[in-house]
């Protein structure tokens, strides 16, 4: 090697080991910025030589992110914080609901927030991508190797339409030991909530009447006005494995006035009656449990209690969000419906260093990232969602620092050869003298 390839050697260490530092410096200036990846200066060894094998010598430094070494999850109060435990990445767009495929990034960095439309958009300004659920709580067919189907996720203004209920369930206990008496006392009186096709609240009526004969009630309903619907008598088991189940029903009754109806399926344990509360009478199915099951009202001896559980709504408006592991954003709404509006899906590629730094902590794709699929969270290879929490970087200060000191030491003696080269060249020059 001659002088001034040396001196040529000696500039590259100098450029090599100045992007070192800055690498650095980029480090420890986002050592606190969420989801920072740690960028590092990789130093590969270059020459010109030719067919010959011999030629300058000299070194590169080759920019490099840790992608694979994740950040520790911080704590937060805010519902729409999100951190991947694990692999992935969320999906965000540069505007909201983009239709231009290169305008979706990935981003480690999940510090969204509502803006003034409610679409949820993190610190840097990029708008979190998502698959809406339909009205029937449904996700239906998406196709996740792209993002064509994402919209951006919305949790302002929204509300649920009123629904009609259409069935109910009733499950609880008599107490036997109220049956049988020469008087029997007096009935046990309860009633379920239902909707009108308008979200109206109304309600109907049940009395349980306890015979003179041991295990048998006799079960009346009226409507929401306290006319009566009908009755039916219920027989239960007193021994055996099906003991305090239903044996049987038996002398169903209509007493309801047209266009108001009642009628009873013995087989299965189910009424169904019709409510005259509109142009159109709403038809309801109340189960009360099949003969031989434990799932509805049962008779053992204790105290009376009863519950409903029945569809139907009244309008509700938006009063909370909540996500979880698997990244489903469901609303809860202030009729007490809880639903699903969003699934917030965790994006994977094949080579996650094959992807493009952006301005903003996030990446784009390329020919080296691989395939990209926006799977579920928290599903074979896909790191689960952590609501109220953020990633923090994955810089490790001390390592930083330490890194620093190598590369200001190697700057340092690559301009010890330079000025050690000027030297020989400058005694070189004086020969002739």
């Amino acid at each position: 090697m001659s002088i001034s390839s040396a001196l040529q050697t000696g500039v590259s260490g100098l450029q090599a080991n100045s992007r070192a530092v800055g690498n650095i410096s980029e480090n420890i200036a986002n050592a606190n910025t969420v989801g920072y990846k740690r960028g590092f200066a990789q130093m590969v060894t270059t020459t010109s030589s030719g067919s010959s094998g011999s030629g300058v010598l000299s070194v590169s430094a080759v920019g490099q992110l840790d992608m694979q070494t994740a950040g520790g999850l911080i704590s937060t109060t805010s519902a729409t914080d999100l951190a991947i435990g694990g692999n992935g990445f969320f999906v965000v767009s540069l505007n909201p609901n983009e239709t231009a495929q290169s305008s979706y990034l990935l981003t480690r960095a999940g510090s969204f927030l509502p803006d003034e439309n409610g679409n949820l958009k993190n610190s840097a300004g990029f708008y979190l991508a998502g698959y809406r659920y339909n009205l029937d709580g449904e996700l239906g067919s998406v196709d996740r190797s792209n993002f064509s189907q994402m919209e951006t996720v919305n949790v302002g203004n929204i509300s649920v339409s009123a629904a009609g209920t259409t069935q109910m369930s009733t499950f609880g206990n008599l107490p036997s030991q109220d049956t049988g008496a020469a008087t029997p006392g007096a009935p046990f009186a309860s009633s379920s909530e239902v909707f009108t096709s308008l979200g109206e609240s109304q309600r109907v009526g049940f009395s349980w009447q306890p015979t003179t004969s041991a295990n048998v009630w006799e079960l009346s309903l009226s409507d929401q006005n306290g006319d009566p619907l009908g009755s039916v008598e219920i027989e239960y088991n007193d021994s055996g494995a099906m003991a305090g189940s239903p044996l049987a029903y038996n002398n169903a009754t209509s007493t309801a006035i047209s266009p108001a109806a009642f009628s009873f399926d013995t087989a299965t344990g189910t009424a169904s009656i019709t409510l005259n509360n509109g142009v159109s009478p709403q038809t309801v199915s109340i189960d009360l449990g099949a003969p031989g099951t434990f799932t509805g009202v049962t008779q053992f001896a204790g105290d009376f209690s009863l519950a409903f559980e029945r569809d139907g709504t009244s309008v509700g408006e938006l009063v909370r969000t909540e996500i979880n592991q698997e990244g489903t954003l469901f609303g809860v709404f202030d009729n007490g419906l809880r639903t699903a509006i969003f699934d917030i899906p965790v994006a994977t590629v094949a080579n996650s260093n094959g992807l493009i730094e952006r301005k903003g902590n996030a990446y784009s794709l390329s020919g080296e990232s691989g395939a990209f699929f926006a799977g579920r969270a928290n599903t074979s290879n896909t790191g689960a969602i952590n609501a109220q929490a953020l990633e923090g970087s994955n810089v490790d200060i001390a390592q930083e620092m330490t890194d620093l000191i190598r590369a200001q030491r190697a700057f340092s003696t690559n301009a010890r050869v330079i000025t050690t080269v000027d030297d020989m060249m400058d005694e070189t020059t004086r020969l002739k003298r």
